[in-house]
């Protein structure tokens, strides 16, 4: 009898396991949430808007704040965080861990949704993330966060989408505004400098340009722009590390400020899943990722900056 209950338990791990495995490949961001959720509960974040940008179902971005906001606090810095997926995939509602992250770190998060696939070829992903840039400049005060305090940032195609944004000034330029209402960007596993163009994701979204430099991050350097942070797995073999290591040298080289955490033993999706429960608490990549953001969005005058007007940051990782 006993060997039917063990086998019994046997099955159902393995068939809870494969459902689990299946869930994963459909969208494991989904999961993810659901898991944090589940891991962490709600923390205090609360989702308070769904606003489209745009006609296309996909243009749209969610705004999350304090589920008990203080109306004595001053307006809270703005965390403007934009998903992967290849430029195939994505949704930003299945993100919510990351404003569970990141509320209760003091922030107001916005999670953008732009447009995907055939819809959603370069440019349309830089012009989708510009116009949530300009809506949460317009708009976030009333959400109760500060327009003047936004950082940006991203994973995989997401980082992508903000670096370029925030490199290339034509796309903000054309909402009239100048990349300096970002004050500061994060790339998590980023491509910035992927010629030639050699994946299904890539050719599908940029190979229809005939000089394809021109969507390349690192070609568009300069040293007026945002301060940035990027962050990638050192075993990442999707998006290689050389993508930061370049962009980071190249801003640099320029007159701009980066730093680039490399983190050892972690793949390309690690640097995300460090942002949800129960993986949250065993790395400190929301303590990295908010301590920039909160050192960039200091007010002149106040601390967060050294003399050479460097932002410092506390980074227990190892850094290049």
């Amino acid at each position: 009898m006993i060997w039917w209950i063990l086998g019994g338990i046997a099955l159902v791990v393995l068939v809870a396991g494969v459902g689990l495995q299946m869930a994963i490949a459909r969208n494991g961001p989904a999961v993810l949430s659901a898991v944090d959720r589940i891991s962490g509960g709600p923390r205090d974040a609360e989702m308070k808007a769904r606003i489209p940008t745009g006609s296309h179902p996909q243009q749209q971005l969610i705004v999350w704040g304090p589920a008990r906001p203080d109306p004595a606090e001053a307006p809270l810095p703005v965390l403007l965080f934009t998903h992967g997926g290849s430029w195939r995939s994505g949704n930003p509602v299945d993100y919510g861990f990351i404003a569970r992250a990141f509320v209760p770190e003091g922030f107001i998060v916005v999670l953008v949704g732009y447009r995907l696939g055939e819809d959603g070829i370069y440019p349309a992903m830089l012009e989708d993330t510009a116009n949530a840039i300009a809506w949460t400049h317009a708009e976030i005060a009333a959400y109760g966060g500060d327009p003047d305090r936004i950082v940006v940032a991203g994973h995989s195609a997401g980082a992508y989408n903000v670096v370029m944004t925030t490199l290339e000034e034509q796309w903000l330029a054309q909402r009239g505004l100048s990349p300096q209402v970002v004050t500061g960007v994060i790339g998590l596993a980023g491509p910035y400098d992927f010629l030639p163009l050699d994946s299904e994701s890539t050719i599908a979204s940029f190979g229809h340009l005939e000089d394809p430099a021109i969507s390349q991050p690192v070609e568009h350097v300069r040293p007026d722009a945002p301060k940035m942070l990027l962050i990638h797995g050192a075993d990442d073999t999707l998006v290689r590390p050389r993508n930061t290591h370049v962009l980071t040298e190249r801003l640099k080289q320029a007159g701009g400020h980066a730093l680039s955490v490399v983190i050892p033993e972690m793949e390309h999706n690690d640097p995300l899943i460090s942002l949800a429960e129960p993986w949250r608490s065993r790395r400190d990549i929301v303590g990295l990722v908010a301590g920039f953001a909160h050192a960039v969005s200091t007010r002149q005058g106040e601390a967060g900056q050294s003399e050479a007007g460097e932002t410092s940051v506390p980074v227990q990782a190892r850094t290049r």
